[in-house]
Order: structure tokens, then sequence, then C-alpha cells
């Protein structure tokens, strides 16, 4: 049993992990890319609209235990400052449409989110690690959260939009 709850643990932190160094490496002070998503509810959110204001793009896969830790803050952050004009975009990495969906149905989640099968637009933005937390203003980067050194919760995420 031991050897069984070892793997499965194992098997989610490959799963957070699942590197490629492939791609960019943005850091704070760089100019959020082109790209373009179409959201789970029909709209679509692109590099330019980014650059216009508040935003904060997001990282993820459902099945890494950092990214299911940081989501529910992340909702949290939707509800306060979406409303306020923040821009959000939640992008999966290599993950389809169902999968996610499914999370977002059992989660309650209503950020919309972009599945990606691949990792195009992912690799415009980074070579490793999700979650992955972009905040922005006017197309710059003012803040990045991933897990290291920990998972950003609510109050991290929101000093750093307060702070735009």
């Amino acid at each position: 049993m031991k050897r069984l709850i070892f793997i499965l643990v194992l098997l989610s932190l490959i799963s957070c992990i699942k590197e490629k160094q492939t791609g960019a490496d943005l850091v704070v002070g760089d100019t959020v890319p082109n790209f373009t998503v179409i959201m789970n509810d029909g709209t679509q959110v692109t590099g330019k609209e980014i650059r216009q204001g508040k935003a904060c793009v997001v990282f993820f896969t459902t099945v890494c235990s950092d990214c299911k830790a940081t989501l529910p803050h992340l909702q949290m952050i939707y509800d306060e400052y979406h409303s306020k004009g923040v821009q959000f975009a939640l992008i999966s990495r290599e993950e389809g449409q169902e999968s996610v969906s499914k999370y977002w149905e059992e989660q309650k989640f209503t950020m919309p989110y972009s599945a990606q099968i691949d990792r195009k637009v992912y690799e415009l933005f980074a070579k490793t690690r999700v979650p992955r937390v972009y905040i922005c203003k006017d197309g710059v980067i003012k803040a990045i959260f991933t897990d290291q050194p920990q998972n950003p919760d609510y109050d991290t995420i929101k000093a750093a939009i307060e702070n735009l």
C-alpha cells in the first residue's frame, strides 16, 4: 500500500513538471507576447488585449497538484477583480477541452479558460513549470508566480494586482 501511495505521489509531481526545455522564459519587465486563444465561453483573448490595462495570465493543468492548490485562489481573485476591469486568461498546458471542462464543473469554477492541447502559447511565456501566474499592466509583466518557492495564494496574487 505504501508503495502504491508513493507511486501516485510521484506521478502527480511528474505531471506538474512534465518539462521540456523549449520556449521563452519571460521575466518581470518583459512584454506579453502576441497570442490568440479562444476561451470556453467563445470569447477571444489576444496578447494585444492583454497589453491594454491590467491582466492576469495563468498556465495550468488539472492533473497537477500545485495547480489544483492555486486555482481556487484564482477563482476568488477572478470573482473580485474581473468586474473591476482586470482581464483574465487561464490557459491549459497540453490539456484538452474534455478534461478541463470536467474539472471546472467539479470545482464549480466560473473563470473562462482556454484548453490547449499543445504548448504553443505556453512556450511564448515559459520553458518550465506550472502553475504560472503572470500579473501584467499595459502589457508589461509586473509579477510572476510559480510553485517555487511555494504556490501563490489569494493574498499574494491580490497584493500583486493591487500594486499595479
